[in-house]
């Protein structure tokens, strides 16, 4: 982490959803904050001067949050964000706006599907139980999932176009669905997709907040060095 490499105070706020997480060189704090009030106390309480938005583009109630909480403790705030994924030649996409819209999607004859949304979601698409679903998850289940017919592989990324490729093979998938994360370690599926010529379902990224946005790591620490000004936080 570059800001444990420069030497920058900072701890790093997880949600909790991954059992196992990867170690930090900087303290890591689990859980959420209680809401915008919450985070504006947390920030307040421990002498927060920036705050870097880090989370994944469909974290949308966080980011909201962050910002709000932000601007009642006065607190600058920028957001690392990963640039969305575009289709290029040879993708098959179906861009629908939300969780509700690739559920609807996939109405209709049963399909072996890659349901590429990681696990919060996947009640969701118990209305189309026809399909055979291959699901790549980071832990493994805690309860019995509600799709009849699935296969879960646990594995962590960053993945490979031609590991993924291998795996769509293997399981004979002719759908993928997936959040339009961006960025490239979760590029490998949209690839792959692309490779072996089937439709994918993308998901759009939600509305968030006006903020001040980077793009990359180092841009970060340009804005922590510069306090955000010439970005008009």
């Amino acid at each position: 982490m570059l800001v444990a490499a420069r030497g920058l105070p900072a701890t790093l706020s997880l949600a909790g959803r991954v059992a196992r997480p990867r170690a930090q060189p900087v303290p890591v704090r689990v859980g959420g904050f209680g809401g915008v009030e919450g985070l504006a106390a947390y920030l307040r309480e421990h002498g927060i001067t920036h705050l870097v938005d880090a989370t994944h583009p469909f974290a949308a109630q966080m980011s909201a949050h962050a910002v709000a909480a932000c601007a009642a403790a006065g607190v600058p705030l920028v957001a690392l964000t990963r640039p969305a994924w575009e289709p290029g030649p040879g993708d098959l996409w179906t861009r629908v706006p939300d969780i509700a819209g690739a559920v609807a999607a996939l109405a209709g004859p049963p399909r072996r599907v890659m349901l590429a949304i990681g696990r919060m979601h996947l009640a969701a698409f118990a209305a189309q139980p026809q399909h055979a679903y291959l699901l790549r998850l980071v832990d493994p289940p805690e309860a019995p999932l509600p799709l009849p017919r699935h296969h879960v592989v646990v594995d962590r990324g960053p993945f490979t176009k031609a590991g993924d490729r291998a795996l769509m093979e293997d399981h004979r998938t002719d759908l993928v669905v997936a959040k339009n994360a961006g960025g490239s370690g979760a590029r490998a599926k949209i690839d792959a997709a692309r490779a072996l010529g089937l439709e994918a379902v993308m998901i759009d990224r939600p509305l968030l907040p006006a903020r001040a946005e980077v793009t990359s790591p180092e841009a970060v620490l340009d804005w922590l060095a510069h306090a955000g000004a010439d970005l008009g936080v």
